[in-house]
Order: structure tokens, then sequence, then C-alpha cells
């Protein structure tokens, strides 16, 4: 009788245990739901915050390009056609969401020591209160923000991915320039930027239903 009241103790117990780790179970899944849940929200926010900035830089980019050529005078439709060397590529590389979401940055960083020198050689050609130095340092702020933004973003998906460094090195300027030269130059540079911003806004639309719904493991990459 002893060893019968035994099992049933044993027995019960058994299956107290297993209800607890039942429940113990769900709870883990619960909780691994939950902070998914707030993980996605988070990034959903900050791809959103970031989409923003870049449809406002877009817009303004496209604004710059026109006052830019108005500035120029005669020709000015012409000094975009014309190739220029060094001048960051305005389509954006990279197999996965961390090589684009980097190349992204890294194309950003690349336009600003353009910003710089077409802004500085602008005011030479330009009167000091220029709508065009406006709007060009305006572009050139929001530029730095952007990058900023892209370089949080990215560390919130990849904290353990740094980013890649450009592949060709710090950014090349090209040499001294006469001001037919820098005309074309600066037109160059706004238009392949126009271009960059345009692919940047469809990578980040693309980017969202693949970064912030379903979280692919780091090492999957």
């Amino acid at each position: 009788m002893n060893g019968h009241v035994k099992n049933m103790h044993f027995q019960q117990f058994m299956e107290t245990a297993a209800t607890l780790l039942s429940l113990l179970l769900l709870m883990t899944v619960d909780s691994t739901k939950t902070v998914a849940l707030s993980t996605n929200q988070q990034c959903g926010n900050l791809l959103q915050q970031t989409l923003k900035i870049t449809r406002i830089v877009h817009k303004e980019s496209g604004d710059l390009i026109k006052t830019y050529k108005a500035a120029q005078g005669e020709m000015s439709e012409l000094f975009c056609k014309v190739s220029v060397n060094d001048i960051p590529d305005p389509n954006i590389s990279g197999l996965d969401p961390p090589a684009r979401i980097a190349s992204i940055y890294t194309h950003l960083q690349a336009f600003l020591p353009h910003f710089k020198r077409v802004y500085k050689q602008q005011t030479d050609l330009q009167s000091p209160g220029s709508p065009l130095l406006k709007e060009l340092t305006r572009v050139w702020g929001r530029t730095e923000s952007l990058a900023s933004f892209m370089n949080t973003f990215y560390q919130s998906l990849f904290p353990n991915l740094p980013i890649p460094e450009p592949a060709g090195g710090p950014t090349t300027l090209p040499p001294a320039q006469n001001v037919f030269q820098q005309k074309v130059y600066g037109c160059v540079v706004l238009k392949t930027y126009k271009d960059f911003m345009s692919n940047v806004s469809k990578e980040l639309r693309n980017l969202k239903s693949k970064v912030c719904t379903k979280r692919t493991p780091i090492n999957a990459f």
C-alpha cells in the first residue's frame, strides 16, 4: 500500500512538474513575441523617420538642381550632360540588407566633400545673398543628418556588424578647375546626388518588408 501511495505521489508530482514546464514554455514564447513585436515596432519607427527625411532631401535636391541651373546662365542645360570623373555612383550596391544600408551610408559620406567643394566654388561665383548658396547649405546639412540617421538605423539592426569602409578608400576630389569646369562639376554632382536620393527612397521602401517585419539572424548574412 505504501508503495502504491508513493507511486501516486510521484505521478502527481510529475504531472505538476509537466504543467509548470508547459506554463514556463508558454510564458517564454509570449515574452519572445512581445520582445520581437517591440523590436519590429522600433525598427519600423526608425525606418519611417529615416524615410521621411529621405523624401525631404530628395525633393530639395530636385529644387536645388533647378536653382543651380538658373544661376549658371547660358548653356546651363548642357552642363549636367558632361562626363566628370570621381563623382560617387548613384547606384546602391550590396546583395543583402546590411550591405545595402551600409552602401547608402558610405555614399552619403562620399557626397559630403563634393558638396563642400561645390559650395566653396559657388561662393566665388555667386553674390552673398544668392538663393543657390542657401539651398546648397540646406541640402548639405540635410545630407549630414541623413547619414547620421542611416548610421543609427544600421547599428540598431546589426549591432555586431561594423559599417565597412568605402571600397575605393577616401573620397577623391577633382584637381583645380576653371570657371566653366566648376559649373559643369557642380551640375553633375547635384544631378547625380538627386538620382542617388531617388534610389535611396525606393530602397528604404523595399527594406521595410525585409528588416522590420521578420528579423533575420545576423549570422544568416
